[in-house]
């Protein structure tokens, strides 16, 4: 396992193109990340967290044009309501790869506010990151503990420190209607 002072090593942007999955600090909790077009990053993943098969992940996204559709007609004149922030959005998106979508036809999408998150997700790509910990379980609250509690089930650490009232994303979904429907 690789530990990283930050997402701006080279080496991190190297291992997660070549497939790596590991735990990185997000603007809401540490999230257990891996590149969204590689399906077997994300089913590593499904693996690694205990995770129902079925629920879908969220996908990090540096800005619209990493989206695999274009935003809903409903948002493009509200979309800088919800981004960049902890704000996930469930749309349709079926040009996803269909490990996404989980035989569904939606993705929920995030576009975080951290600017070295984002700098990561401008050089590697889209990455699917749900919370670090295993289904029903709470998430971690400092990136080392991910060494412990994932061992070497996971590839790297990166290491943000402590997550202070660390809280998931608000999610949206958008209806067949056009409409937002608030979700948690």
């Amino acid at each position: 396992m690789i530990i990283f002072p930050d997402t701006d090593h080279p080496k991190l942007h190297d291992i997660l193109r070549d497939g790596a999955i590991g735990v990185i600090k997000t603007d809401t909790l540490y999230g257990l990340v891996g590149r969204a077009e590689d399906e077997k990053a994300v089913e590593r993943i499904y693996s690694v967290k205990h995770r129902d098969t079925t629920k879908p992940l969220i996908v990090l996204v540096a800005g619209e044009t990493q989206l695999f559709d274009p935003l809903p007609t409903v948002l493009s004149s509200t979309i800088d309501n919800y981004w960049p922030g902890p704000n996930s959005i469930i749309f349709e998106s079926p040009n996803a790869p269909k490990w996404l979508r989980r035989n569904g036809s939606t993705v929920a999408y995030r576009m975080p506010t951290n600017e070295n998150l984002k700098r990561l997700l401008l050089e590697v790509g889209p990455l699917v990151a749900p919370s670090a910990n295993r289904e029903g379980e709470p998430p971690l609250e400092i990136g080392l503990q991910a060494e412990a509690y994932f061992g070497d089930e996971i590839d790297f650490i990166v290491d943000g420190g402590l997550v202070l009232d660390g809280q998931p994303s608000h999610l949206y979904h958008v209806t067949s209607g056009g409409d937002m429907e608030k979700v948690r």
